[in-house]
């Protein structure tokens, strides 16, 4: 009979020693932290799970590689016109425009002029060369000037002139030649124009034989 009431207090004791434990651990839960459950985390990985690129990873600490940014920020040394948009060979009629000499220079505007339907831009420099009857280029090829080029923009007929100038040959002593045509080719195309010349002799040879050339404005020129 002893053993069996010894039986059944051990039993009640250890009951209440689990119980005990219960109530123990409900207690450490309601502390506000929640640290006891939280996962345990590597220093520095947690940047990486999220794809965010640390200083570490990147010189520049943004996230963006270097190289991404000093493109972005390069601007292009000669913006060109939307694609489409350019005026083409066929569209186009050349004229040269009336001398406006000074300072022993010879000056004229080459006149680009829409025929077309449809509005389209001019962007740079005309290619210009002098030629004779028979097609054979007269003096170097023109030198192009530092001035920033524009984008002109020409609707049904309306006109871009560029800026022709030369030595006057009896100023400069250059040797001459009295050109047949002048050959002017739209920006981008392969094609020329041909305007007859009717201004007289041009240098071709010599120190003062170069001819130069502004970027295309608006207007005729005149």
């Amino acid at each position: 009979m002893m053993n069996r009431f010894l039986g059944v207090r051990r039993a009640a004791l250890l009951a209440s020693a689990v119980a005990m434990l219960g109530l123990l651990a409900g207690c450490g839960d309601g502390d506000g932290d929640g640290s006891a459950n939280a996962p345990a985390t590597e220093s520095g990985t947690a940047a990486s799970a999220t794809g965010t690129a640390t200083p570490s990873d990147s010189g520049t600490g943004s996230g963006v590689p270097t190289d991404a940014v000093s493109n972005s920020l390069t601007p292009s040394a000669s913006p060109s016109p939307a694609g489409g948009t350019r005026c083409h060979t066929s569209e186009l009629s050349a004229s040269v425009g009336r001398n406006d000499p000074g300072a022993g220079q010879e000056n004229f505007p080459v006149v680009l002029t829409n025929e077309s339907s449809r509005t389209c831009t001019l962007h740079g420099y005309p290619g210009t060369a002098f030629v004779d009857a028979s097609g054979k280029q007269l003096g170097p090829d023109p030198k192009r000037s530092a001035t920033e080029p524009e984008t002109v923009k020409l609707a049904p007929g309306q006109s871009a002139w560029a800026g022709l100038s030369f030595a006057n040959p009896e100023v400069s002593g250059a040797g001459t030649a009295t050109p047949a045509a002048l050959l002017v080719t739209p920006p981008d195309e392969e094609d020329p124009l041909k305007v007859t010349w009717k201004s007289g002799q041009v240098p071709v040879s010599g120190n003062e034989s170069s001819v130069r050339l502004i970027p295309f404005s608006p207007g005729t020129g005149a």
